[in-house]
């Protein structure tokens, strides 16, 4: 199979049709073979219903249905599981992503030998106090902490050789940061293409200013788990020690000092001196022990289940 398209969606029913039959068109068009996995994230509409209408007239579309609202990067880590093209494009149900685009993204992986293709939405025609700017901020921060130059992360049209797709593990709400996990992952050649966006023609956004301030800390918690993520004892070890040391040091001063230098002085525990240093050896201590629980829990092999089907159209 040429190209899988995985489709997240929550509430989006009067958008499916016209979406559906304009990623057919393109697919006939280029004569493509393909697949539309369309994940319903615990919508409350009539969306799966939708699907499944539209299923019995397109055997290549395939569904699977959340039992709840789980998130973007729960239904893209179930849609990568299933998808068996060559190519996987993602995009979103809300009719902004152009699938015009996807004849080029594909040329992209398949030719050019891209492990990832990521969308710029160069020109967008969102709010730009509450979508503009706020995304600017963070793509130029996602930068700066990356090794990844992308202008645009939040995408949602892009591009994966299968290959990429079956080893990353997107969680949380890191589907943001796909491409950061890619490369992490040794997938280093990651392109970008300007594509068109389209303003939405159908009910609103489902993404409100909290998405912005979920995006930094999970670029925090990215960036800890880039550098430190298989090694956690470099960084809490590390500090830790530092810390018992220091206290350690003070200790040993406040020892010496008390029985050799001045010993009709103040008790060793009437100086503000020996509580420093009893606290910074305790919270040295517990770095040290944070680092080899980290350790001990990354080498445990532990299955999270991450989200759960209520129903599943033609998968197997």
């Amino acid at each position: 199979m040429d190209i899988s398209v995985v489709i997240p969606l929550l509430n989006e029913k009067d958008s499916l049709k016209e979406l559906h039959d304009w990623i057919v068109s393109v697919m006939q068009s280029n004569s493509f073979s393909y697949e539309l996995l369309f994940i319903d994230d615990g919508s409350t509409d009539e969306s799966w219903q939708t699907i499944t209408e539209l299923s019995q007239s397109n055997q290549n579309i395939k569904g699977i249905r959340f039992l709840k609202n789980f998130g973007k990067s729960q239904a893209l880590h179930a849609g990568f599981e299933k998808a068996s093209g060559n190519v996987v494009i993602t995009m979103d149900a809300d009719l902004q992503d152009n699938p015009e685009e996807i004849p080029e993204l594909y040329k992209m992986v398949i030719e050019e030998g891209y492990d990832l293709v990521s969308g710029w939405k160069k020109k967008r025609f969102d709010s730009v106090i509450s979508k503009n700017l706020p995304s600017k901020l963070f793509n130029w921060a996602a930068r700066r902490t990356s090794k990844v130059k992308l202008n645009d992360f939040n995408c949602g049209l892009k591009a994966y050789s299968n290959e990429v797709v079956k080893h990353i593990d997107v969680y949380g709400e890191m589907h943001r940061y796909i491409p950061v996990l890619a490369e992490n992952a040794g997938f280093g050649n990651i392109g970008e293409k300007i594509v068109k966006h389209q303003a939405r023609k159908y009910g609103r956004t489902k993404f409100g200013m909290n998405r912005f301030i979920n995006g930094f800390l999970d670029l925090i918690s990215i960036s800890f788990i880039s550098r430190f993520g298989k090694r956690p004892m470099h960084l809490f070890g590390s500090l830790g020690v530092l810390m018992f040391f220091i206290g350690f040091g003070f200790a040993f001063y406040l020892g010496i000092d008390k029985l050799f230098i001045n010993p009709t002085g103040r008790l060793i525990t009437d100086r503000p001196q020996f509580y420093i240093a009893l606290a910074t050896m305790i919270i040295g201590s517990q770095l040290f022990i944070a680092g080899f629980l980290g350790e001990l829990i990354l080498r445990s092999k532990r299955q999270q289940q991450r989200y759960f089907i209520q129903d599943t159209l033609n998968i197997d």
